[in-house]
Parts: C-alpha cells; sequence; structure tokens
C-alpha cells in the first residue's frame, strides 16, 4: 500500500476525546487532525514524537487530516489508521503472500453472518466451501519485548466476533482470527490478558472450537505499508 499523495511529517502535540490529535507540522504549522484509532493507543504515542499524515482537500471536511503513521515511545513505527488494516490485509490476499489462505475464487468484504448480527471482514470461497477471516489490528507493543498484544483495551466487541468465529467452526465451516500487526520490531502476538481476560479466554475458547489463529507482520514507512511475514501466536506472556 503506497500513499498516494505522500504522508507530511509532524510531530504530536496532544491526543484527546479520541477522534482528534493536535500537531505541529515540519513548517511550524499548527493542525487538528482526525485520529482513526478507536482503541486507547497504549504504549503507542507521546507528546512530541513524529508522526505522518496524510492531507486532504476536501472542503466539506472539518478537519484538513488524518493521523496515519506515528513513532511509539519504543523508537517503532505503529500504523495509527485502524481502517488501513483491512486493505492491507487484502493486498497480502490478493497478492498470494497470506499462503494459508491462497486459492481462493472470490473475496467478498462485510459479509453479514452469525447469531450475534455480525460483519465478518473477509469471506473467501473455494472449491471446498467457503472461510470466514476476521481482521484486528494490533499495535500495542512493550520496550522489553519484541512480542505484541492485542487488545490495547477491552473489547466486548472483539469476544464477540471470536463468539462468532467459534460458532462457525463447531459447525464445520473454516473460521480464521488474523491479527494485521501494524508495529515494527515485534516477532510474536499474544493476547493482553492483563487488559482483557474476557478476550484472552475466548480466544483459547475460539481455539480449541477449531478456530485459526494467524498474524502477520507489517513493514512500515512513511511510503508504504504492507505485510511481509508470518508471526507466532503465543497464548501466555
Amino acid at each position: 500500500m503506497h500513499f498516494e499523495p505522500a504522508l507530511e511529517q509532524g510531530r504530536l502535540l496532544r491526543r484527546y476525546k479520541r477522534f482528534l490529535a493536535d500537531i505541529e507540522t515540519a513548517s511550524g504549522e499548527l493542525l487538528t487532525i482526525h485520529c482513526p484509532n478507536t482503541g486507547s493507543m497504549l504504549n503507542c504515542m507521546s507528546e512530541g514524537a513524529r508522526v505522518w499524515f496524510s492531507r486532504s482537500n476536501d472542503p466539506k471536511r472539518k478537519l484538513p487530516g488524518t493521523w496515519e503513521i506515528g513513532e511509539t515511545p519504543q523508537g517503532r513505527l505503529a500504523v495509527i489508521n485502524t481502517a488501513r488494516a483491512n486493505s492491507l490485509v487484502e493486498e497480502a490476499l490478493r497478492g498470494g503472500l497470506i499462503t494459508e489462505l491462497a486459492g481462493f475464487s472470490a473475496l467478498k468484504r462485510e459479509v453479514p453472518y452469525g447469531q450475534e448480527r455480525s460483519r465478518i471482514d473477509f469471506r473467501l470461497d473455494y472449491p471446498y466451501g467457503a472461510a470466514f477471516v476476521e481482521v484486528k489490528s494490533v499495535t500495542l507493543g512493550y520496550a522489553d519485548s519484541r512480542v505484541a498484544a492485542f487488545p490495547d483495551a477491552r473489547t466486548e466487541r472483539g469476544a464477540k466476533h471470536l463468539r462468532e468465529l467459534a460458532t462457525l467452526a463447531r459447525a464445520g465451516v473454516r473460521a480464521v482470527q488474523l491479527y494485521c500487526v501494524n508495529l515494527t520490531e515485534i516477532d510474536a502476538v499474544r493476547p493482553a490478558e492483563e487488559i482483557d481476560p474476557v478476550y484472552a479466554a475466548a480466544l483459547r475458547e475460539a481455539i480449541g472450537a477449531g478456530v485459526e489463529v494467524l498474524a502477520y507482520a507489517a513493514a512500515i514507512s512513511p511510503q508504504e505499508v504492507r505485510l511481509v511475514r508470518r508471526l507466532e501466536v503465543q497464548l501466555t506472556a
């Protein structure tokens, strides 16, 4: 995924009201931009850190830009815009990078399914049937570890998605939880049980029901972001 037009660089002044961030651009311009991340962004930002943002010329927009990439307190790069995760995964699926899911004949996004009125991120059709793939963007890292964690805040929605996947798996339908690790210098992923033990328990239950769990790491730069390699999934800290 190439950024066109190119991202602009600035420094973070503060993030507030969840969806707003004040920044200072490289030229000294003070801007309030959109922060497209519903999580806590724990360990993912600090005042004065570098940020990269896309600028919009749409006169109907209230804010002039969108925060895309940030520098973490650990010196890593993180994709702040969680909406990018599904596009990254689709690009990797269509390019054959995610070998475990290769060979599909059709790909559909945001397909309604399940007993709890959910929408699956991807439905992939194969000669043997369909596979349902749920994507989560991972940005939580720790200074003394190359293991990322999910979630960065309690997520009832995330646990619901795991329940839906587990129901599919028990019925014999292929169900996959895919972690898109939008954080550099990471070798593995684990559930953040210290933040959301309910989610961690739901993940273990889903695996027991037959849900496949995959994690792929992104290479991140201000020019492009792309998935590059599979990571280990750990069930304990």
